[in-house]
């Protein structure tokens, strides 16, 4: 373990202190919020301090080994024992540090949350909207495997099959951690159904995941700086559609972001619907202006998750997929496409968790 890491331990054992004190100041257990943010920054520095601590038991059980070894009266029963606890020692010592190491890494609060899943077809016309039926329809099955709970906050068919759009409300644990890395354009080659002489198109889609944010720090919406347009539902089936102005579009107007619901029968909670979109479309726009003012000095080894960015290529004709931040290629296409997601997320989040290690040990900020 490098000295810089051995003193952030330190100090957070003394922070854990810290905590334990406040936690007995009965103005802290007055106020419920307060109580509650400093009961969890204790239990997650509690957990942390616990491992470093076992850390430093074992290392001082290492060098009581190295010790009796290098004792030359040690007859040879306790050198075998001093062998033994050597090997232990050292091999608890790998393991140890890897977990401290970890639990260090930057968290980001909003990993926690629920998220909002959109896709939209990009270029490739008709091609481009089936593939962000079949890009929902990947999305759809992985959560489903999570055992997470989805909703669909609007949509917008496309004529020959498909999505011109479709945002997805996400519930479950940890939704925003596993998704974020999915935010960029996803470019598809393959044969369309439509294409007579069997020639391999390119087409392309874009995802964004913004992470739900909580009513108490939602972004204020001034209704002066809104339009809201009712219009009449457009799709196939429901006896409302065509018949009832239920659906609301709602425009913010410093930004030119939109938001609509038609999903609904009652305007009322095609609004509310609409409203939670545009909020997280807002959030999620100042979190990107963050990033990009942050890559000015620092770039990220995973991207910024800006729509622009060209993460993935789903190449139907091999079979392949091709992650280009990670330079990931997996020949399990199909399998991908039916919800099997989890050996790019992992690699993805695997990096990521590597990227941070390497910035903690010189110093760096993540």
């Amino acid at each position: 373990m490098t000295p810089a890491l051995r003193d952030r331990f330190e100090r957070l054992a003394l922070r854990l202190s810290e905590l334990d004190a406040n936690l007995a100041d009965p103005q802290v257990t007055s106020d419920l919020k307060r109580y509650r943010a400093i009961s969890r920054e204790q239990a997650e520095a509690g957990a942390v301090v616990a491992l470093y601590r076992r850390y430093l038991q074992r290392e001082a059980d290492l060098d009581a080994g190295r010790a009796l070894l290098a004792d030359a009266a040690v007859d040879p029963d306790m050198a075998a024992m001093a062998r033994e606890e050597i090997e232990a020692a050292g091999a608890d010592l790998e393991r140890l540090d890897r977990d401290l190491q970890a639990a260090l890494l930057p968290r980001d609060p909003d990993d926690e949350r629920n998220a909002f899943l959109e896709i939209r077809a990009g270029t490739g016309g008709d091609e481009s909207a089936l593939f962000a039926g079949d890009l929902a329809r990947m999305y759809l099955r992985w959560c489903e495997r999570q055992g997470w709970r989805t909703e669909v906050m609007s949509l917008s068919d496309a004529e020959l099959g498909g999505y011109k759009e479709l945002v997805l409300r996400i519930e479950g644990e940890r939704v925003y951690e596993k998704l974020r890395f999915e935010s960029g354009g996803h470019r598809v080659q393959r044969v369309p159904a439509t294409e007579a002489q069997g020639r391999i198109h390119t087409s392309a889609c874009t995802v964004a995941v913004m992470p739900e944010p909580d009513e108490a720090e939602e972004v204020q919406l001034n209704p002066a700086e809104l339009r809201i347009d009712t219009f009449r539902a457009s799709g196939a089936g429901g006896q409302h559609v065509n018949k009832t102005d239920s659906a609301i579009r709602i425009t913010h107007l410093p930004t030119g972001l939109v938001a609509e619901c038609q999903d609904d029968r009652s305007q009322h909670r095609n609004k509310a619907k609409a409203m939670a979109v545009l909020a997280a479309r807002l959030r999620d726009k100042e979190r990107n202006e963050r990033a990009a003012r942050e890559a000015a000095t620092r770039k990220s080894l995973i991207g910024s998750g800006d729509r622009s960015d060209r993460i993935r290529t789903y190449n139907f004709p091999q079979g392949r997929l091709t992650d280009h931040r990670i330079n990931l290629t997996l020949y399990k296409l199909q399998q991908v496409m039916d919800g099997d997601l989890d050996d790019v997320i992992a690699a993805l989040r695997a990096a990521r968790a590597a990227e941070q290690l390497a910035q903690l040990e010189t110093g760096g900020a993540a």
